[in-house]
């Protein structure tokens, strides 16, 4: 069973830039498929990047397209999410998470991080 652990919320102000980090244990990291979810207050959860299973391609939720980054460091079983030219409208919990191989982009998902707060101020 995998772990996850975030890191690397905060606040920033609107245009500014922030790197989250999920770090994986427990499991083989080249296992799993992995993205990243958040959830603004009073919303659902919603997806905004992840890997296909295979690693070499990337899926985006439109709202993020273009200002997002997902990335991963197989060596260092870790997994980032860039965010740049931030807006108010990003402020939420940001969560990392994984899937079983086979398992399309947008879940379901397995595991879960704890979550890691990001608060964008206009």
């Amino acid at each position: 069973q995998v772990q996850l652990v975030e890191s690397g919320g905060g606040s920033v102000q609107a245009g500014g830039s922030l790197r989250l980090s999920c770090a994986a244990s427990g499991g083989s990291f080249a296992s799993y498929g992995m993205g990243w979810f958040r959830q603004a207050p009073g919303k659902e959860r919603e997806f905004v990047a992840a890997f296909t299973w295979s690693g070499s391609s990337t899926y985006y939720a439109d709202s993020v397209k273009g200002r997002f980054t997902i990335s991963r460091d197989n060596a260092k079983n870790t997994v980032y999410l860039q965010m740049n030219s931030l807006t108010p409208e990003d402020t939420a919990v940001y969560y990392c998470a994984a899937r079983r191989l086979g398992v399309g982009a947008r879940g379901p998902y397995n595991y879960w991080g704890q979550g890691t707060q990001v608060t964008v101020a206009s």
